[in-house]
């Protein structure tokens, strides 16, 4: 009982690191484009990460869950995971790279899996989608944002500029307000998802259809804390490092990543939000000019996604193999 409480620490311990890992997700915008204060910000994306509890149900969660079959899941390959995603998350923070907590945990808990019952301890079947995401997320962001940058344009074309401006400053609101319910309701079920398996591996509950309420309540707490307590280093990366945006683009940015979390968690694939909004403000970029967009920089983010999902992996196997022999 008492290492299955430290692994349910360990896992609001990582859900809060993601959220103040991931907040400059839902808040970039609203500070790069002045509508709201970092502060001011910060409050509005916890809050509807809390309020994503009344809103999503737990497919996400399942997913995550059955990533490790269940004859190789026992409470050392989650703490292991778990750990290797607090040390990886903590390290991209530290270095300002928006790297993606989904990967850091899907990568870690795959790692340790397979640390402990080789590759067939893997369902692929969960774990394919996500690596697939990691090109599609980002695409699928671009593409709705560009659509909706080049509809939000044609229209404000014909308005007075400064109405245009204060229309879009009460909309990009609304739309940061969405994409931050559809970052809780993602990222949050992930963690869940690991407390759930843990939960079943020692016969607790029988599946995650049974998973107390105290677990999505703590989950989506511990990740509006983490987005209070704010990631600064990444927000100016993501803010302005990649493209210069005013408030429609705000809100075309916004509202495409909300679109892609709602639709990808409406079909339980677990993706990760830095990748949606990362595309969704490349996006708006291009529609500008393709030079507005700061390709270098893309080129680095992309390069931590890619390394993600193996180094945690890898870390997490060698974190199983000392915790292992101690213990």
């Amino acid at each position: 009982m008492t290492f299955l409480i430290i692994v349910i620490v360990l896992a609001i311990v990582f859900d809060f690191i993601n959220g103040f890992h991931d907040a400059a997700n839902s808040i970039a915008t609203v500070v790069s484009t002045k509508v709201l204060t970092p502060l001011q910000a910060v409050i509005w994306a916890a809050v509807f990460n809390f309020v994503a509890f009344w809103i999503f149900k737990l497919h996400v969660a399942d997913a995550v869950s059955k990533i490790v079959k269940s004859d190789s899941v026992n409470l050392l390959v989650i703490a292991s995971g778990l750990s290797a995603a607090i040390v990886w998350n903590l390290f991209t923070w530290w270095k300002g790279i928006p790297s993606s907590s989904s990967h850091t945990l899907i990568g870690g808990f795959a790692g340790a899996g397979i640390a402990s019952g080789g590759f067939g301890a893997i369902d692929m079947s969960k774990v394919l989608p996500p690596i697939a995401f990691i090109v599609l997320a980002p695409v699928i962001g671009m593409i709705f944002s560009a659509v909706i940058s080049v509809i939000t344009m044609h229209i404000s074309k014909r308005f007075n500029p400064s109405k245009v401006d204060n229309v879009f400053r009460r909309l990009q609101l609304v739309s940061a307000a969405a994409y931050s319910l559809g970052h809780g309701g993602n990222d949050a079920q992930k963690v869940m998802g690991v407390i759930a398996a843990a939960l079943i591996s020692q016969k607790i509950i029988p599946d995650i259809a049974h998973l107390p309420n105290w677990v999505p309540l703590g989950c989506y707490t511990a990740i509006s804390f983490g987005t209070l307590f704010g990631g600064w280093r990444i927000i100016k990366t993501m803010g302005q490092k990649i493209t210069k945006m005013r408030q429609f683009e705000g809100f075309a940015a916004n509202t495409a990543g909300a679109i892609t979390l709602f639709g990808t968690g409406a079909f339980g694939i677990p993706v990760s939000t830095t990748h949606v909004i990362t595309g969704s403000i490349i996006g708006v970029g291009a529609v500008k000019r393709m030079s507005a967009v700061k390709w270098g920089v893309t080129r680095e983010l992309m390069w931590a996604w890619i390394l993600t999902i193996p180094v945690t992996g890898a870390i997490a196997t060698l974190i199983y193999w000392v915790m292992n022999s101690v213990l």
